[in-house]
C-alpha cells in the first residue's frame, strides 16, 4: 500500500464477504471515532484548525464539520436501505459544503456533538440489525450497488482516513517544534 498525504490509510479495499466477527470490528470502532478527535483537537492550538492537512486541502475545521455532514448522509442512506428497495443514495458537493460559512463559523465542537449523538444513534440501529440486513443494497452514482456491509466499512473507513489526516497535521506540527 502507497501512503501519501492525501490518503494516509491508502484507498478504500472492502471485505466483499465480512463474517459476523469481520462486521462486528467495524461496529466496534465507531465509538472511538468522536474521542479520538476530541483528543487530537484537544492538542492543536487554535490557528492550527485552520490549517490545511495539504497543499490545497481541508483544514482541521473543515474536516470535522464535513465528517458531522458525511456521516448524516450516510446514517440516512443507511436508513433507506434498510426502509427501500435499493434506493438511489443522493450525493452532494462536498467540495462546495466546505467553503460554506458553517465550515468556518461553527466551532467544531458543535460537529463534535453531533457526531456523538448521530454515533449513538447508528450504535442502537446497528445492534439491533440481522445479518440478512446487511446484504440489502443502495445504488450510487459513483459506486452502483453496495450492501449494507460494505457501506458500514466505508463510514468506518472515511472516518479512519480523515483522523488520519488531522493526526499528520499534528505530528508534522510536533515535529516543527522539536527542530526549533
Amino acid at each position: 500500500m502507497v501512503v501519501s498525504i492525501r490518503y494516509p490509510l491508502g484507498s478504500f479495499e472492502p471485505l466483499v464477504e465480512p463474517t459476523l466477527e469481520d462486521r462486528q470490528k467495524f461496529i466496534q470502532q465507531i465509538p472511538s471515532i468522536v474521542p479520538t478527535l476530541r483528543q487530537l483537537i484537544m492538542k492543536c492550538p487554535l490557528s492550527q484548525l485552520h490549517m490545511p492537512y495539504r497543499e490545497g486541502g481541508w483544514s482541521i475545521q473543515q474536516i470535522v464539520h464535513h465528517l458531522a455532514d458525511n456521516d448524516m448522509n450516510a446514517y440516512l442512506r443507511f436508513k433507506r436501505a434498510l426502509t427501500e428497495d435499493e434506493p438511489l443514495a443522493s450525493s452532494y458537493r462536498e467540495d462546495l459544503w466546505a467553503e460554506l460559512s458553517d465550515y468556518t463559523e461553527v466551532p467544531v465542537e458543535n460537529s463534535l456533538s453531533l457526531l456523538e449523538t448521530l454515533h449513538f444513534r447508528f450504535l442502537i440501529l446497528l445492534k439491533d440489525l440481522h445479518p440478512e440486513d446487511f446484504k440489502r443494497t443502495m445504488r450510487t452514482q459513483v459506486l452502483g450497488s453496495i450492501t449494507l456491509d460494505i457501506a458500514l466499512q466505508r463510514f468506518v473507513w472515511h472516518n479512519q482516513h480523515h483522523i488520519a489526516q488531522i493526526r499528520s497535521i499534528a505530528n508534522r506540527e510536533t515535529v516543527k517544534l522539536h527542530k526549533e
